[in-house]
């Protein structure tokens, strides 16, 4: 028997200890609800805008902050559905 100088491998890690505090079912069911009314402005600004576009060729300046708003507030609502879909991160 040889004697080394390395020392002996380290034993495996312990794996982390899991989550405590998980998310109710009725938060992520409140996020998704609030998340689809959130669509709803999004898809109003898109339809205006659209309509806009079609019959003058550009959007007219009148319109064009709430189509920009209405834009920003649909895209709040697909992340607050993803966020609830996808859960809260360790």
């Amino acid at each position: 028997m040889s004697i080394s100088d390395t020392p002996p491998p380290a034993p495996p890690a312990a794996p982390p200890p899991a989550p405590t505090d998980k998310r109710g079912g009725c938060l992520t069911a409140l996020m998704a609800i609030f998340g689809i009314f959130m669509l709803l402005p999004g898809l109003c600004a898109l339809l205006f805008g659209g309509m806009s576009v079609v019959e003058d060729g550009k959007i007219a300046g009148d319109i064009a902050p709430l189509v920009f708003l209405g834009i920003v507030v649909g895209i709040g609502g697909v992340a607050l559905i993803w966020a609830a879909i996808k859960g809260r991160r360790s």
